[in-house]
């Protein structure tokens, strides 16, 4: 018997970047041709500015900015790059898209060391700073095929109007909204192809759906204006933001017990936002409150070792 000495894991996987990030842009390819079909050819330039953009500028500065000659694409700034399209509006023009893709992968993930190594979502930080930089062109709604402008279900709801959108409407797509996030349909179909492949596991999203559901409920039965539980988890952002966002391996808990805080954390400060502040929807900035977080949950969520025994200093 010859026996080899090796260095560590010594277990493997035939699991790779490419072939996880690969499997998340399948997922999110029903929503990107939704938006194409419903918004028309911008969406179309949208996401493919977003995503080929995203790929070369990490492609860049991987292999020539930090010299690594042997780095082959990852696809993990496609995957980045689509993400910020999917949150985009089509108001946005292909050169503001590209200002949030040089944030996104120069600023959010690069800056930090790269993959694995960022500790906020590249993707909602590219969309966020958009926000802030074009309000206008990020807070205006088109509605699907027509493309008349219109509010969206959350700012409809915000404005205490008298329109509300069906929860048919949210559930299959024919609502004012961000490129990838009106159809909860969609979104819901491409995140079961994830879960059949166990690239993400159910906690996130389900503690961070069901915490929303919760609070809507509990400030629905005080006032009905608030929006009914269901209204508040197809109208907006959270379907994407939960299943595609949240999720993100690099910048959400390593353990089961910290993918409960997390997603409970999410949901809290989306409705709260939602309820008590100035914006409409609080996805975006409920998901980077957490990942701030995300190194303190870990710290007290993490396994206890077999075999340790407990220090009393």
């Amino acid at each position: 018997m010859k026996l080899t000495m090796t260095a560590a894991p010594h277990l493997r996987s035939g699991n790779s970047v490419r072939s996880i990030m690969l499997d998340v842009l399948i997922a999110l390819t029903p929503a990107a041709i939704w938006a194409v079909v419903t918004f028309g050819i911008k969406a179309l330039v949208l996401i493919l500015v977003c995503t080929a953009g995203a790929e070369a500028l990490d492609f860049f500065i991987i292999r020539f900015l930090r010299n690594k000659k042997s780095f082959r694409p990852d696809l993990s700034g496609s995957v980045t790059g689509l993400l910020l399209a999917l949150n985009l509006s089509l108001a946005v023009e292909w050169w503001q898209a590209l200002i949030g893709v040089f944030v996104s992968i120069a600023i959010a993930k690069a800056v930090f060391g790269g993959l694995g190594k960022n500790f906020f979502n590249p993707a909602l930080v590219g969309r966020v700073f958009l926000l802030i930089s074009f309000p206008v062109q990020m807070t205006s709604w088109f509605s699907p095929f027509d493309l008349q402008t219109s509010a969206t279900p959350m700012a409809i709801l915000k404005e205490g109007s008298s329109r509300i959108f069906s929860l048919q409407e949210m559930f299959l797509g024919t609502i004012p909204g961000s490129l990838g996030e009106i159809s909860a349909l969609l979104l819901l179909l491409g995140f079961g192809w994830l879960l059949l492949r166990r690239r993400v596991s159910p906690v996130i999203p389900v503690a961070y759906i069901g915490t929303v559901a919760l609070m809507a409920a509990i400030f629905n039965g005080v006032n009905p204006a608030f929006g009914s539980p269901l209204y508040h988890i197809l109208g907006g952002g959270l379907m994407l933001g939960a299943l595609f966002m949240a999720t993100d391996m690099v910048t959400s808990p390593m353990s089961i017990k910290g993918h409960l805080i997390f997603g409970v954390g999410c949901g809290v400060i989306t409705m709260v936002i939602r309820f008590f502040g100035g914006y409409p929807e609080g996805v975006s900035f409920a998901i980077l409150v957490m990942n701030a977080f995300v190194p303190l949950i870990d710290m007290v969520s993490k396994p206890k070792i077999f075999g340790k025994v407990k220090s009393n200093a």
